[in-house]
């Protein structure tokens, strides 16, 4: 525990520290609407990105002989053998990079005439790129996870281990930049930051019941140390960032919430008790 926090401290909390110093004052006040609108795409994202994870440690597992997947709304398991089970534990990491990839795209392309599409988008890349990134930097040191899993069946050695880590810290400054011209709102300032610094902070709480019953560490501290990383990050692509008008359109709140509700009913109605495959 003591190494994985350290980890979020050095990836995470000092690029936010270094990012907020970078930038300026702002005018601006914070719009309590769009934090609204915005922490419930944020945590809509995160819950979707989750299940295309699991659906991408389910699915290839259920291709193999000998393995029988189950998806839950939090996690996943299988009964049977196959050697090449843990190898398959990095199939979540890259379905979800994928993801981050395919919406990053999308959020350059939607009109801003579509506001609450165009922010449901960036949010769906952020988590993308950000849960699968994060994973793998923490499972270049921590093999528990998927990804560091899926690294010791493949008997990777502790310098490619630690070229992994530059390399997906590396991928996520990238990533900051690119999310941060494509962030619909207007502002490049420590107003802006700090909005998105509430709307993560938030959302974690929004994506708890997503998660429940399970230990905490999975519950609270995987979503929380996921945002932080990528707050961190984005952050840091503020200070890059142009200055950019605010959308002419206001993002809907009824559809986030409804979407949002309709997802918690089938984590928990349907995913809980679990789907074979």
């Amino acid at each position: 525990m003591t190494m994985l926090l350290g980890l979020v401290a050095a990836i995470g909390v000092l690029p936010f520290l270094i990012g907020m110093t970078r930038l300026k004052g702002e005018a601006a006040r914070l719009d309590m609407r769009g934090l609204a609108v915005s922490t419930l795409l944020c945590a809509l994202a995160f819950s979707l990105t989750f299940l295309i994870q699991e659906l991408g440690l389910v699915i290839p597992k259920a291709l193999v002989p000998g393995l029988d997947p189950i998806l839950y709304h939090n996690d996943h398991g299988w009964s049977g053998d196959a050697p090449i089970a843990e190898l398959l534990q990095g199939g979540g990491a890259v379905a979800t990079l994928f993801s981050g990839l395919l919406f990053l795209w999308l959020a350059g392309r939607i009109s801003p005439a579509r506001p609450t599409w165009r922010l449901f988008a960036f949010w769906m890349a952020f988590q993308g790129l950000f849960q699968s990134l994060s994973q793998v930097a923490i499972g270049s040191l921590l093999p528990g996870n998927d990804a560091g899993r899926a690294l010791a069946h493949l008997g990777t050695t502790p310098a490619a281990k630690a070229g992994l880590l530059i390399l997906a810290v590396a991928a996520m400054l990238v990533a900051g930049r690119a999310l941060a011209r494509r962030y619909p709102f207007g502002g490049s300032g420590r107003t802006t930051a700090l909005q998105l610094t509430a709307t993560l902070l938030l959302a974690v709480l929004l994506v708890v019941p997503f998660r429940v019953p399970r230990e905490p560490i999975e519950v609270v501290l995987i979503p929380l140390i996921v945002h932080l990383i990528g707050l961190g990050w984005l952050t840091v692509g503020l200070g890059f960032r142009r200055e950019t008008a605010q959308a002419p359109a206001k993002p809907s709140i009824v559809g986030p919430l409804a979407a949002l509700a309709a997802l918690l009913a089938l984590f928990q109605l349907v995913l809980r008790p679990g789907i074979a495959f």
